[in-house]
């Protein structure tokens, strides 16, 4: 077969699109559907040229208005072209992010696609002290319609709670993954594994649950399908301690009271010392663990467990130096790893009280 041409297709299966396929979980995902008997064709939308064979490349922005145009054979569309870094400012991130969810939808409309899947996150029901763990499914949306990167996804998913009325004969699934874990995931939630030491709150009783990309993928592979429908979550089975957390990583945590955290955490992230709203900060001192009822029901396995998603991340993150969600470089590093979290923190605050006095004497 020549190079470029694409593997002839027998199955009668569904033509699927997926945006953001030259990276991340987008490439993974086409590849996998590359490779599926019940797939007929898979069309890789991005606005760079990947490398994942055996797809139709089309280039394309996510937000421009003509993306209908590129969708005409169409049937199932799967957007994961969305931004998680902290390091993009926030207005820019919530511009991208809400405005291609809306380009997609609407050019689905257009096209007549009968499926759209859309990833949110777990974030969306919030990281509060009192929720029950785990969370069922179609328990209330708690998360903070603010700044941070939960308010982005909320915002998604009252887009996808619309679309099916705006275009009828559409149905949309969303994916709600657990903290996602894998190459080249970067979020408030792995930058935490970046610091010397593990933020907690005093009095909170913190559990993490983990999605590792790859199984990420494959419930999307069922959700392509038509295997799962409606809301969706993601995440390995069941939850980690605090205390298997810390012997996992190695790392000890520190305890602060929340009036602290919090309170600090925005007076840094007012003046630009952090990149996060305080907001994201209770995503890991708060428990959102999830239960996977509609994927366990449908026969799906993740193949990670929350302590070999959690080894992945270590190793991922290895080298690597953040304190409350920003990263540190050189000799900013290097001390913060010396000196620790806590009097890490205590400088932090030091930076707030120098900043408000040079605006005062300014």
């Amino acid at each position: 077969m020549a190079k470029g041409q694409v593997r002839p297709r027998r199955s009668t299966g569904p033509v699927v699109a997926v945006t953001g396929a030259a990276t991340g979980a987008g490439r993974a995902l086409a590849a996998r559907l590359a490779q599926s008997e019940e797939i007929r064709k898979v069309v890789a939308l991005d606005a760079q040229r990947g490398d994942v064979p055996d797809v139709t490349w089309r280039v394309v922005d996510v937000r421009d208005p003509m993306l209908s145009n590129r969708l005409a054979d169409v049937d199932v569309l799967v957007h994961l072209d969305v931004e998680w870094s902290p390091e993009v400012e926030q207005r820019e991130r919530r511009t991208y992010n809400v405005r291609g969810a809306q380009t997609v939808v609407t050019s689905a409309g257009a096209a007549r696609v009968r499926r759209v899947v859309l990833v949110t996150s777990a974030m969306v029901y919030g990281a509060l002290a009192d929720n029950p763990v785990p969370l069922a499914e179609d328990a209330p949306l708690r998360g903070e319609p603010d700044a941070g990167i939960a308010g982005d996804f909320l915002e998604i998913e009252e887009l996808a709670a619309r679309a099916p009325v705006t275009h009828p004969g559409m149905t949309v699934t969303v994916l709600r993954p657990a903290a996602i874990v894998g190459p080249g995931v970067d979020t408030v939630v792995t930058r935490h594994f970046e610091a010397p030491r593990l933020l907690a709150v005093k009095g909170s009783a913190p559990r993490w649950q983990f999605c590792h990309v790859d199984d990420l993928v494959t419930a999307l592979e069922l959700a392509v399908l038509g295997k799962v429908t409606g809301v969706v979550a993601v995440g390995s089975e069941g939850w980690l301690e605090q205390e298997e957390v810390e012997e996992i990583t190695g790392k000890r945590r520190f305890e602060l009271p929340a009036v602290i955290t919090f309170g600090t955490a925005q007076r840094l992230h007012r003046i630009g010392v952090t990149p996060a709203p305080a907001t994201d900060l209770q995503y890991v001192v708060y428990p959102w663990v999830i239960d996977c009822v509609a994927l366990r029901e449908a026969g799906w396995k993740p193949a990670h467990d929350n302590a070999s998603a959690l080894a992945a991340l270590v190793e991922e993150t290895a080298g690597r130096h953040a304190l409350a969600g920003r990263r540190l470089g050189g000799k900013e590093a290097t001390m913060a790893t010396a000196a620790g979290a806590t009097v890490a923190v205590i400088g932090a605050a030091a930076v707030v009280r120098r900043a408000r006095r040079k605006r005062r004497i300014q």
